[in-house]
C-alpha cells in the first residue's frame, strides 16, 4: 500500500504518550471493563498476547519510537482515505452526509465513553463518543503472533472499525444493541456475528473504491487483508488459543466468513450489497 507522503486525518487524538495505568491499570492483557453492554466491538486476542507486554501499565515518557511515528502516520492516512471515499459513497448510496469519528490511539489500556478496556481486546469502536480506539501495538501482534502483517492488513483493521461508526450513523448499531439485550446468548452472539460481518463489507467497499480513487493498493495488498480477516476470526482464536471451535460461541464470525464479506464488500463497491441482517432471514 502507497501511504507516506499522503494527506492525514486531522481527527486523530494521539495519546500514546499517557500512562497506560490511567485507564484503571489493567494493561496489555487486563480484561474489558464495559459500561454500556454492547457497545464494544473489539476482538478478544487474549489468547495469542499473554505475555506479551508485562511493563504496559508504566507510564511513558519521552519521544515517540520511530516505529510508533510511522504507525501513527499510517493511521492518520488510512483515516483521511475513508473520510473521503465515504464522504463520497454515503450521500450517494444512503443519502446522507457522512460524519467523520475520531481515532484515538492509545498504549496498554484506555478510557472511553463506553468504559475502560485494554490492548487484549483489540481495536473497537464507541457508539457513545463516536470514536475508534486502536493501540497500534496490534499491528505488531498482527505480524509476530497472528501471522497477518503487512500495510493494507493494518488498513483493513482501521476500515472495518470505521465499517461500525457508519453502522452507528445508520442506526444499525442501536437497534442491534436493543436486540442483543432482549436475546439468549446464542441468539445475541449471532446479531453480533452479523453486525462484525457487515462492517467487514463495508472495509471491503472502501478498499474498493480506495483503489479507484487513489491508486494505492498495490499487488497483493487484498490478499494481505483477506489474510488479517482470516486471523481474526473466530475459529482461529479459539484453535490458537488450544480450544475446539464452538460457532454458537463465535461473535465476530468464521475467518471463511470474515474473508467472504470483505471480498462481497470489495466486489460490489456497494452497501445494498452488504446486509447481512436480510441475508440471515431478520
Amino acid at each position: 500500500m502507497e501511504w507516506r507522503g499522503r494527506r492525514g486525518s486531522r481527527n486523530v487524538e494521539d495519546r500514546r504518550r499517557m500512562s497506560a495505568g490511567g485507564a484503571g491499570g489493567i494493561g496489555i492483557v487486563g480484561m474489558l471493563v464495559v459500561l454500556a453492554v454492547g457497545y464494544f466491538f473489539g476482538i478478544d486476542i487474549s489468547p495469542v498476547v499473554q505475555g506479551l507486554d508485562q511493563g504496559s501499565s508504566q507510564v511513558q515518557t519521552g519521544e515517540l519510537s520511530e516505529a510508533d511515528q510511522q504507525y501513527g502516520e499510517f493511521s492518520s492516512v488510512v483515516l483521511a482515505d475513508t473520510e473521503e471515499v465515504w464522504g463520497q459513497v454515503l450521500p450517494e448510496q444512503a443519502g446522507m452526509d457522512y460524519a467523520a469519528p475520531t481515532l484515538v490511539l492509545f498504549r496498554g489500556a484506555v478510557q472511553s465513553a463506553c468504559g475502560e478496556a485494554s490492548a487484549a481486546m483489540g481495536p473497537f469502536y464507541c457508539p457513545g463518543d463516536r470514536k475508534l480506539y486502536l493501540d497500534t501495538q496490534f499491528f505488531d501482534v498482527m505480524a509476530q503472533r497472528m501471522g497477518a502483517g503487512g500495510d493494507f492488513a493494518a488498513a483493513y483493521v482501521i476500515a472495518h472499525e470505521v465499517g461500525h461508526h457508519l453502522q452507528n450513523q445508520l442506526g444499525i448499531l442501536g437497534k442491534v444493541t436493543q436486540a442483543r439485550q432482549q436475546s439468549s446468548e446464542r441468539d445475541s452472539n449471532a446479531l453480533s456475528v452479523l453486525t462484525e460481518l457487515q462492517a467487514d463489507c463495508f472495509a471491503g467497499i472502501w478498499a474498493a473504491h480506495a483503489s479507484q480513487q487513489f491508486g494505492s493498493i498495490e499487488e497483493g495488498d487484498l490478499e494481505e487483508a483477506q489474510n488479517a480477516a482470516r486471523a481474526v476470526g473466530d475459529d482461529v482464536i479459539q484453535s490458537s488459543a488450544g480450544r475446539t471451535p464452538m460457532p454458537d460461541s463465535f461473535t465476530h464470525g468464521s475467518a471463511e466468513e470474515r474473508q467472504e464479506w470483505l471480498m462481497r464488500g470489495f466486489r460490489s463497491g456497494d452497501l445494498a450489497q452488504c446486509n447481512t441482517f436480510a441475508e440471515a432471514g431478520l
